[in-house]
């Protein structure tokens, strides 16, 4: 409604400094265009808004024609209301020797121009809206089909390997990675916090068990944390993917990830930092960021730029923060 009324108020004061002089004066002659701009502009909003259900049943072209024949019924019918309230308070809104029809042709040939310029703004906003959410969606699923395949190598390797040793462990394993593929292959954008940690902690499970005690987490959940918090799917996990590949395994000695999640008010925040190797090191394993900017592009998608996401490297450790707002699944 704001920018309704903002753009409303731009044509009209265009077409006040177009009308040239007027014996009622500059600002009388702007104050009378506003009323009747914004008149047009706020009915047809809300005309457009109460036939809502009806146009979302007609094609976008059938859908554009009718509002744009909504706009021309509603400024004619105007129109003709200011010229009969004009008459009645002794105002002559037709100056300069202007007849009826040559006023209401001139008002609905403006109102044509500026709706259709309108409405082919909207079909083009759309479109690209459009085009960023099928992106997103194609990176969506192009994250949630991306298993790396040495981690699925190695699980088998380490599922084998404990199949005559330790079978109880073997069998939670293949559950825990049966879990990591279930996920993987959900069409679900958004899930509980609850569902994504304990997704998580399969996957750390699994590696645990590749990499012993060189791969320590700590986890650290506030208790003021609402576990049933709607997340992103596959907005955490990936993430740990990053700090065990880039930032555990090439170190000898391995280290600690530390993941803390805490909530204050209406927004979840989440820390995962991880310990980093030398720069030669980084060398050998440069990442593409896939991962990264994926969660990033669907963090502007699922919640309109409110979300923040934010990356530091220092030269022994590297740290993601992400900020959510609350949003319904």
């Amino acid at each position: 409604m704001f920018v309704v009324v903002l753009m409303g108020q731009l044509l009209a004061f265009l077409l006040t400094l177009s009308s040239g002089g007027s014996r009622h004066g500059f600002w009388v002659n702007l104050a009378l265009i506003s009323l009747f701009v914004q008149w047009v502009a706020l009915g047809t909003v809300l005309v457009l808004c109460a036939t809502r259900s009806l146009l979302e049943r007609l094609s976008a072209l059938q859908a554009a024609a009718a509002a744009w024949l909504i706009t021309l019924t509603i400024t004619l019918a105007l129109s003709l209301l200011s010229l009969w309230t004009g008459r009645h308070l002794d105002w002559n809104l037709l100056e300069g020797g202007l007849s009826i029809g040559e006023f209401l042709t001139r008002t609905l040939a403006i109102s044509a121009i500026v709706s259709a310029v309108a409405l082919r703004y909207l079909y083009v906003q759309k479109q690209w809206k459009a085009n960023v959410e099928s992106e997103a969606r194609s990176r969506v699923q192009a994250l949630q089909a991306r298993i790396r395949p040495h981690f699925l190598f190695n699980s088998m390797n380490t599922i084998a390997s404990l199949t005559r040793t330790r079978p109880e462990v073997a069998e939670a394993t293949v559950m825990d990675l049966a879990d990591l593929f279930r996920a993987t292959l959900s069409s679900k954008d958004m899930v509980s916090l609850q569902d994504e940690v304990k997704l998580s902690q399969n996957y750390l499970r699994i590696e645990a068990l590749r990499l012993g005690d060189r791969l320590q987490v700590d986890w650290h959940v506030a208790p003021s944390v609402a576990m049933d918090y709607p997340v992103p799917s596959l907005s955490l996990q990936p993430l740990l993917e990053n700090a065990i590949y880039h930032g555990i395994e090439p170190l000898t000695e391995g280290g600690c990830v530390r993941v803390e999640i805490r909530q204050q008010g209406e927004r979840l925040d989440i820390t995962i930092e991880n310990p980093m190797p030398s720069e030669q090191e980084r060398r050998r394993r440069p990442g593409n960021r896939f991962a990264q900017e994926s969660i990033r592009q669907r963090l502007d998608l699922a919640y309109q730029g409110k979300a923040r996401m934010e990356t530091l490297q220092a030269s022994d450790h590297y740290r993601v923060d992400l900020s959510l707002p609350r949003r319904l699944p």
